[in-house]
């Protein structure tokens, strides 16, 4: 009786069986890397309805961080600042200008200006700005550089993750409190030898349990 089909196909379950591996492991990289906070999330960069230029603001003027985002230092959440911090210049700076016309009209009315949130934690998750500026982690750390930003982005993924490997070493991040809300700040050379001995002087125990950050 002629056969039917080649040696060839003996080799079908094999190549089927590998095909499937390689499909199955590539759908784990893809799922792994598209659909993580690192490419989902960073770049975010929403327009805001008043066009404010961290650039020309922090990196150019020099303002500070917190003397908009008063917060900062004694509470979990960092504040928006409200109207009249904005009419505290502009009530004399560029006081015709069409682009700060929003702002005037809150001014006016009382309604605050509904600047849209780029960083965003879900409500399971718990983080206070406080702990983390009063312990030398600067606001460029988790924001990135945004005196050089024109529109404010989203810079780190801001997962899980990334959180847990500041925590398990946080000798490669602190810095002196008092350099908290410097951009581009340069380490010194012996920086994580002064790190790990402030962790011991101060106490410093970043938690890395489940219920420091969800409970």
């Amino acid at each position: 009786m002629p056969q039917i089909f080649s040696r060839k196909v003996n080799s079908l379950p094999t190549l089927t069986l590998l095909g499937t591996l390689a499909g199955g492991v590539f759908a784990v990289l893809f799922v792994w890397y598209y659909f993580s906070p690192k490419f989902t999330d960073v770049g975010y960069a929403p327009q805001q309805p008043v066009e404010y230029s961290h650039r020309l603001h922090v990196g150019q003027l020099g303002l500070d961080c917190q003397y908009c985002h008063t917060n900062v230092k004694n509470a979990n959440h960092s504040n928006v600042p409200a109207t009249q911090t904005c009419m505290n210049c502009h009530s004399q700076v560029r006081t015709e200008s069409l682009k700060l016309l929003p702002v005037r009209e809150s001014w006016a009315t009382g309604e605050p200006i509904e600047w849209i949130k780029v960083h965003k934690l879900p409500d399971y998750a718990n983080f206070s700005h406080s702990v983390h500026t009063n312990n030398g982690v600067g606001c460029e750390s988790c924001h990135g550089r945004i005196d050089q930003m024109e529109i404010v982005a989203q810079a780190q993924p801001l997962s899980m993750s990334w959180c847990i490997d500041c925590h398990r070493s946080p000798e490669q991040f602190l810095r002196p409190n008092s350099e908290i809300t410097t951009m581009g700040y340069d380490y010194p050379e012996d920086f994580l030898t002064a790190n790990l001995a402030r962790i011991v002087s101060e106490d410093i125990q970043p938690p890395t349990n489940c219920s420091a950050c969800h409970y």
